[in-house]
């Protein structure tokens, strides 16, 4: 038998020994034989290690998902021709110009028909009226594409229809819907190929309301110029924001100079 069991001291023996100055070392009964008693308790009620749950910590906690930014709003399509058509609006060309004519006098005296008929999209300037048409460095890029395929000696017409949406004024000289003017110019000046720059310029004379990426690359036949075909390329507007297109554009360049017929 152990200590705890033979010795029995109540609460009063116990505290005439302290008075003595007797320290009595051993637990009451009652504490000796209810630790273990509660020890097993616990062990009994406490689930296995394996069940326990443990809450995570701050660093473990997930992270809470992040906010997505706000999309920004779509930038407005520009609208095509034949919805500008749909809408009132109208697409304007202005009268026909002569490029390269001073480079050589005999040819000029000549008939200006036949060649390219280029119509490219060139809104006019802000007082209304029409610049030069190689002003700016849009109008020196058409210079040099003009240049590389040999047209600016003047030997063969060269001449320049530009675009732009608004209403006609129909005085003498002023623009005029492309839809009443673009065929009796056409049949002035019978060109042998018709080059569209932008889309509104391609998109008004081939009459598809396709992306300018899907107009290009091939000759269409135009009923409005007795068969003429047309090669749509990018504007050179375009193309100095988008450097890397000028390859496609001189594909389409090469393509027109291939519809030309032998005499011209």
């Amino acid at each position: 038998m152990n200590a705890v069991q033979t010795l029995k001291l109540d609460a009063r023996q116990r505290a005439m020994l302290d008075e003595m100055g007797v320290k009595v070392w051993w637990p009451m009964p009652e504490a000796a034989e209810a630790a273990p008693a509660a020890r097993e308790a616990a062990a009994v009620a406490a689930p296995p290690p394996a069940v326990r749950e443990r809450a995570p910590s701050v660093a473990e906690a997930p992270a809470a998902p992040a906010a997505r930014p706000a999309a920004a709003p779509a930038p407005a399509a520009r609208p095509t021709a034949p919805a500008l058509l749909a809408q009132g609006a109208a697409v304007l060309v202005d009268a026909p110009r002569r490029l390269y004519a001073e480079a050589s006098a005999e040819a000029a005296a000549e008939a200006a028909q036949g060649g390219w008929l280029v119509v490219a999209d060139m809104p006019p300037e802000a007082d209304g009226r029409h610049g030069e048409p190689f002003a700016g460095d849009a109008g020196k890029l058409l210079d040099n594409m003009l240049r590389a395929l040999k047209l600016h000696d003047g030997k063969t017409p060269v001449h320049l229809m530009r675009t732009h949406r608004g209403v006609g004024a129909g005085q003498p000289g002023s623009p005029h819907p492309m839809d009443e003017a673009f065929a009796e110019h056409a049949a002035a000046l019978a060109p042998s190929l018709v080059l569209a720059m932008g889309p509104l310029a391609a998109q008004s004379l081939m009459q598809s309301a396709d992306p300018l990426g899907k107009l290009r690359g091939r000759a269409v036949p135009l009923p409005s110029a007795s068969g003429v075909p047309v090669v749509a390329t990018y504007h050179p507007a375009y193309l100095l924001r988008n450097p890397a297109d000028k390859a496609r554009a001189w594909a389409d360049l090469c393509l027109a100079a291939e519809q030309q017929t032998p005499s011209n």
